[in-house]
């Protein structure tokens, strides 16, 4: 169960630098296509803009498959805890009590310094 939610977490950190890679893609592709329209007719224009277009409606069905796999993860992992907590709930309640226990004792600690 705990290797499940560790493979969650690479598969989300895979994931959102696969969507910065397609976002700084399409920033860098709207920079070239700029940069080509510079001086260019009203008809290269008009297919700069069909192009632009294009690659931000790619763009955007990228950004909302990322998404929607990200949510998906997201419950998987939700669902995967819930059930380590319902298979295990003393264990739950026992890290609970140690963490609680560890805060006291560095507030103890901390306050009489």
């Amino acid at each position: 169960m705990i290797a499940e939610l560790f493979a969650n977490h690479r598969n989300v950190g895979h994931k959102r630098q696969v969507l910065i890679d397609d976002l700084k893609s399409v920033a860098d592709d709207a920079d070239e296509l700029l940069n080509e329209v510079t001086g260019a007719t009203t008809d290269k224009l008009a297919l700069a803009r069909k192009d632009i277009e294009g690659r931000l409606t790619d763009a955007r069905s990228r950004v909302e498959r990322a998404r929607n796999s990200l949510s998906g993860t997201a419950h998987e992992t939700a669902d995967i805890v819930y059930e380590y907590v319902a298979e295990n709930p003393w264990k739950v309640v026992g890290v609970a009590a140690a963490a609680t226990v560890a805060g006291v004792i560095v507030g103890v600690l901390a306050n009489r310094r």
